[in-house]
């Protein structure tokens, strides 16, 4: 087994050498490990350990908002190359003792219902997250990894860069290479590595809830040893992120790497084709449970919670224990 150790009480700036919060191929390896054998990775929360207990919500401007998302690796696989599919089983993934979940105005899928910032702490003990803020509510254990990849190829950089801006003149929503807060700092990565928001073929920023204990990831290989890297661990989320955070913690990831030789390339199936059926939009759809769960939970459930704390209940997971 192999082990890479971080300090939580230090920024990933403080520690360049075992991570990065941008994705690009010529970012070094810090860990060699052989298919099948077990690697650990310590990872920070999705702020880089910048909302801390004593932190409220008129504290939340102040955070430098271009970390994200702070990632530990990346790991080169042995014997994985371009052309084939790596999977990644998930064996163990220990969450952190507190966490975190944040209402950001301006940002996610209801950011013109829940306009107000808003932060609740969790503490977690035994399976379960509780907060004093949201007093009678326990939400269980479903942590996973809401951040994982592998590297791009150069290839790739380019022609992901060139569609997210056309996405943005479009009126979409992508964070563009940026060099402020990047990690590794200064140089061609900074200026050129793609930041951890959207997700794309790599992986990334997928925050799929089912990916658990016991899980397994198939990703494309893009370039030499797939460069595997993860971070903005979760101990729950609902179907998606509503308001843009889960419950969010610093998690330790064990997991154990199987590769499949020319699979990607044999399976290569990039074509995406709409439906011609006419459907209801499906952001009408998406926001009508969205919108009415939450006003549900305000009006019977304890305390008549107002709106910000809707948000911050109502987005981490579901069932919950009250």
């Amino acid at each position: 087994m192999k082990t890479i150790t971080i300090d939580r009480n230090k920024r990933l700036r403080q520690e360049a050498s075992l991570g990065h919060n941008r994705w690009h191929p010529d970012i070094p390896p810090i860990l060699e490990a052989d298919p099948g054998e077990e690697v650990v990775l310590e990872t920070r929360d999705a702020s880089d350990s910048q909302i801390v207990p004593t932190m409220t919500s008129a504290d939340l401007g102040g955070l430098d908002a271009k970390v994200g998302h702070p990632l530990t690796g990346p790991v080169y696989v042995k014997g994985a190359e371009p052309g084939d599919l790596l999977e990644i089983e998930y064996l163990d993934i220990v969450a952190q003792p507190r966490g975190w979940t944040r209402n950001r105005p301006g940002a996610g899928f209801l950011r013109d219902v829940f306009t107000e910032p808003y932060l609740v702490h969790w503490n977690i003990s035994d399976g379960w997250a509780t907060s004093e803020q949201i007093p009678g509510v326990r939400i269980p254990d479903g942590s996973f990894m809401g951040t994982a990849g592998l590297a791009p190829s150069h290839t790739q950089l380019v022609a992901w860069a060139e569609r997210e801006a056309d996405w943005v003149r479009r009126g979409g929503q992508a964070a563009p290479p940026d060099p402020e807060d990047a990690v590794p700092a200064g140089g061609t990565i900074a200026n050129e590595g793609l930041r951890t928001i959207p997700p794309r073929e790599n992986c990334g920023n997928v925050d799929a809830k089912q990916l658990t204990k016991g899980s397994r990831l198939f990703v494309p290989v893009a370039v030499d040893g797939g460069l595997y890297s993860a971070g903005d661990g979760h101990f729950a989320q609902g179907d998606g992120e509503v308001c843009i955070t889960a419950i969010e913690m610093g998690a330790t990831a064990a997991v154990r790497f199987v590769v499949h030789k020319g699979e990607a390339a044999r399976h290569n199936m990039t074509r995406f084709q709409g439906s011609p059926i006419p459907t209801i939009s499906c952001l009408q759809n998406g926001r009508r449970p969205a919108t009415s769960s939450p006003r549900w939970v305000s009006q019977f459930g304890p305390m008549g919670l107002r709106k910000g704390k809707e948000a911050c209940r109502w987005r981490p997971g579901t069932p919950c224990s009250t």
